[in-house]
């Protein structure tokens, strides 16, 4: 399989080489290029960032259309997701995810609970958001210990920056799909309400609604690998039949989806910057599938028997933020930038009709950046940063005690550039005090972070850039307190109050080129960290659940993601592209030896387009490996290819703003399953599906 995706690659990488006639874009090919403001302060185009830093814009997520960050992001150069079900799903970025990987909300935290659990949403809804910003590699100088592993900034403009154009703008989409018989619908306007002394007040509005049923399955709930380990463990072919006619087939239970919710805002825009504030309350009911918790039954005169009910969660987040920006210079400064948010977060799993566990989470976050004047060729950016998370779990599974986290960070970049060479240097200072009274356990911790990079670039047309990296990590909350059953990954999770600051040492490599129509970028990355914070069985059971110790490891962390784009040849009215990506992730522990858990397999990803004023028509397959480098606690996951497919009709032409867009996902029907995945033995992605979107903009 790894050589069917490497050649798959080469194939497409060789139609895509040079060697035709091809116009040179204006301003060297770069005129497209995105602007990175999540990386650094200090804004870069996409091409001259040292970081892997990507962006997806309003056009490329309308396109996708789907329930969560996690999907919506998982075929993106170097991401896969947790999957728990299509609305639980969080990123994987290089392998790493939970506290490592922090899901932004306009630059503020998401102030949820979905890094506690893989079966918690995050409190981020795709359907409104109008840009993603992706940093691949730590982002621990600038967003603190959450952002170690990379950084997923999501804006959804309800703090409106600008004026519409003409008074009032706007977008309304509206789909159906055939897996899961959903109904989607979405939309948001900004208005100009008027002037208020020299500044223009700006409204915005949206609002969203889903609501989905199971969705289809081609086969077996469980994999292959769980069915024939299972069989293994009864006692006569009797059972095995009877066993497997109760096996789930052609369905996923209990993985409907009924999510809604909106947000207003409202903005002071004035010639030197603007102010904002917004609320927002998000609503969502949705299914855990994979089974559901275990618990006793008593009976009169028989024995105790266990009982299994199928696990709901019902979400509701209430939201505040403020956001500002005043490009008015003042002593060494040339631009300050405020954002501050707070939100309140109940989060009830429900078990029937009866509450299992509620998790409350209120939360602030806030941050201000200085941006400050040119001084000849050097520049230079300063911050500071504040967070506090109160988080309780009430309920037969809290297996985490109440705590109270308080944080402070202050950061700082500085700059130089020449003609050639683009020299960065950034570092972090972070205190972290974690509180659980109930426990009588108190941790501090003190975390100081640097990286140094230099970028290359000889040509307009070629950028060559390199990171190396020292950052430390305060343990999260649930490493260092949990003490008791967590049914979402089936384990007993003991955590350990005396662990000490995560390290990573790493460096970091990008090459970006791009000639004529072809450009090509490659990130290569390795990491050595020291006290690498794990979840390991220890080989008991408990509550008849094995048991996982949070541990201390070193280990190593190393890959790479390469993507290459070309305007291949124009057949008619259409300009036909290509597009191929590869990325690859290994991870070891040093000592112990072994593999690190829910790593994702070597991956490819191959497509074509066609566009045009009126038609774009897009194919796409995905080829995974299989993942045999497993660890003790796992079974393999087998590879797949899925085949998309879409076509995009507007009727107006390009610019008219109203388009139909019919989608093909997993065309040939194929069984996939996520190895970064808890539940990918019992639920696999979904079946064949088509999807009908209608979108409109004004």
């Amino acid at each position: 399989m790894h050589k069917k995706i490497l050649w798959s690659s080469a194939a497409v990488i060789a139609v895509a080489s040079p060697g035709a006639v091809w116009a040179q874009d204006e301003d060297h090919g770069h005129t497209d290029d995105e602007i990175i403001v999540t990386g650094s302060p200090i804004a870069h185009p996409e091409h001259e960032s040292i970081i892997a830093a990507s962006v997806l814009t309003e056009e490329d997520l309308a396109s996708r259309g789907e329930a969560s960050i996690g999907e919506l992001l998982r075929q993106e150069p170097g991401i896969s997701s947790t999957f728990f079900g299509p609305a639980a799903s969080r990123p994987i970025i290089r392998g790493l995810g939970g506290d490592r990987v922090s899901v932004l909300d306009a630059g503020i935290g998401s102030i949820d609970a979905s890094s506690v659990s893989d079966d918690h949403a995050v409190a981020v809804e795709p359907a409104t958001a109008e840009r993603v910003e992706i940093v691949r590699g730590a982002a621990t100088l600038y967003y603190g210990s959450s952002a170690a592993g990379g950084v997923v900034n999501v804006f959804d403009g309800r703090i409106p920056d600008t004026v519409p154009e003409g008074g009032i703008d706007g977008a309304l989409r509206t789909s159906l799909a055939t897996v899961n018989d959903s109904v989607e619908a979405a939309g948001g306007f900004d208005m100009l309400l008027g002037k208020l002394g020299g500044a223009d007040l700006v409204f915005h509005g949206d609002g969203f609604y889903r609501n989905t049923d199971d969705y289809d399955i081609p086969g077996f709930a469980e994999s292959a690998g769980l069915r024939a380990l299972e069989e293994e463990e009864h006692d006569d072919e009797e059972e095995d039949n009877e066993h497997e006619e109760e096996e789930a087939f052609g369905l996923v239970e209990n993985s409907d989806i009924e999510t809604k919710g909106g947000s207003v805002g409202a903005s002071f825009i004035f010639e030197d910057g603007f102010f904002g504030i917004s609320g927002k309350i998000l609503n969502a009911n949705y299914g855990v599938p994979g089974g559901g918790h275990h618990h006793e039954e008593d009976g009169e005169e028989e024995e105790e028997e266990e009982g299994e009910e199928s696990v709901r969660i019902d979400l509701e987040q209430k939201r505040f933020d403020l956001m500002g920006e005043f490009n008015k210079p003042f002593l060494f400064v040339d631009t300050t930038k405020i954002r501050f948010g707070y939100a309140d977060y109940v989060h009830r799993e429900l078990e029937g009709d009866e509450i299992g566990t509620t998790f409350n989470n209120e939360g602030y976050e806030g941050r201000v950046e200085f941006l400050e004047k040119e001084y000849g060729r050097f520049r230079g950016a300063s911050g500071f940063q504040f967070k506090h998370r109160d988080f309780e779990a009430i309920g037969d599974e809290a297996f985490t005690p109440p705590n109270v986290t308080d944080q402070f960070g202050v950061f700082t970049v500085r700059e130089y550039e020449t003609d050639l060479f683009h020299i960065q240097v950034a570092g972090r200072y972070e205190h972290t005090k974690t509180e659980a009274e109930t426990v009588s356990l108190s941790r501090s911790f003190d975390a100081f972070s640097v990286s140094a990079g230099i970028g290359f670039e000889p040509t307009e047309n070629i950028f060559f850039g390199i990171n190396a990296l020292r950052t430390e990590r305060a343990p999260a909350p649930e490493e260092l307190f949990s003490n008791g059953p967590h049914l979402a990954t089936n384990a007993f999770e003991i955590g350990d109050p005396t662990l000490d600051k995560e390290t990573a040492r790493g460096i970091e490599t990008s090459f970006h080129s791009e000639f004529g129509a072809v450009s090509f970028t490659v990130n290569g990355f390795y990491t050595d960290y020291k006290g690498f914070i794990a979840l390991v069985p220890n080989g008991m059971e408990e509550d008849e659940l094995p048991v996982f110790d949070f541990t201390a490891q070193d280990a190593t962390f190393k890959g790479f993601e390469s993507e290459i784009e070309a305007d291949l040849f124009t057949a008619g009215p259409f300009e036909v592209s290509g597009r191929a990506q590869v990325d690859f992730v290994r991870a070891k522990f040093k000592d112990a030896g072994g593999d690190v858990p829910r790593i994702p397999p070597l991956r490819s990803i191959l497509g074509l387009e066609a566009r045009s004023s009126h038609v774009d028509l897009r194919g796409e397959v995905e080829i995974t490996a299989d993942q045999d480098r497993i660890a003790t606690s796992e079974l393999p996951t087998e590879g797949y290819t899925l085949v998309n497919l879409a076509a995009t009709w507007r009727p107006g032409g390009e610019g008219h703003g109203l388009s139909v867009q019919l989608r093909a996902d997993n065309v040939t029907d194929e069984e996939a399953r996520l190895h970064t995945s808890f539940l990918k033995d019992v639920t696999p992605l979904p079946g064949r599906n088509f999807k009908l979107t209608l979108r409109g903009a004004f």
